[in-house]
């Protein structure tokens, strides 16, 4: 009989810093589709959160229901950030409240250029990063500042997705599959200004399918199994377990 890895010590994982965004108890559905299936979790401020598991494990369903985007539906749970509470709020609320998510389609605007879909997300407060210090993080965006978004090479897209969230005034970036179908080289350009969100302050989660660079990054990680966690605890933790990868990340 085949007995499954008991890596149930690290569900839960508990922390002494206070958590800065929480998932209780997630219950999250596509239709009749029962996808999230009561996961919990926190998130603490400043850290990097690697959201790992195979293909269909639940992941962008997580953080699409963290960034309250109505498809799929958060049916029980709740989920706070920085003492509010998003499991009450719809979407453009959460954004609002401190939530930036840049999805794997990215959702450049077409007939826009780089600096127009930068301006866009910068017509309402609450403001954040300058338009001038994004083009300081991503300099080819300031090169590329009047050409139309869309044109953009994959990696130059995915640059525009992530500034044109700092441009609001967030507390926590969200970002599903940042390296997918992207050059190594320019994987490490993104790579590289992810850790100077970091030592920035900035709190985020990250969904990549691209398990080891994602965890060489990340502080801790959490792994999903059929929508449930199945790990909590630190990235090198992952790293140095060869049974808990094989298990789950199929590395």
């Amino acid at each position: 009989m085949n007995v499954r890895p008991d890596f149930s010590k690290n569900a839960n994982h508990a922390e002494t810093a206070p958590a800065f965004l929480s998932v209780w108890d997630m219950h999250s559905y596509y239709g009749e589709s029962y996808i999230v299936q009561g996961i919990s979790f926190n998130v603490h401020e400043g850290e990097i959160l690697a959201l790992l598991g195979r293909n269909g494990a639940g992941k962008t369903t997580t953080l699409r229901s963290i960034a309250r985007l109505g498809n799929p539906q958060v049916l029980k749970g709740e989920i706070w950030l920085d003492h509010q509470p998003l499991h009450r709020m719809a979407s453009h609320e959460a954004a609002v409240a401190g939530l930036g998510l840049v999805p794997e389609d990215r959702r450049i605007i077409p007939g826009l250029t780089v600096e127009e879909n930068l301006q866009l997300a910068q017509i309402q407060p609450p403001i954040g990063w300058s338009i001038e210090r994004l083009y300081d993080l991503f300099p080819r965006l300031g090169e590329r500042r009047k050409q139309e978004g869309v044109t953009l090479s994959g990696g130059e897209q995915q640059m525009l997705s992530i500034a044109r969230a700092l441009a609001r005034d967030i507390k926590v970036l969200l970002l599903d599959e940042p390296y997918e179908g992207l050059a190594p080289v320019i994987v490490d350009e993104i790579e590289k200004t992810l850790r100077l969100i970091k030592e920035q302050g900035m709190t985020t989660i990250l969904v990549e399918q691209n398990a080891v660079r994602a965890l060489q990054l990340a502080d801790r990680a959490i792994i999903l199994d059929t929508g449930s966690v199945v790990f909590d605890g630190s990235a090198a933790e992952v790293l140095e377990n060869e049974e808990l990868r094989h298990e789950y990340l199929a590395i």
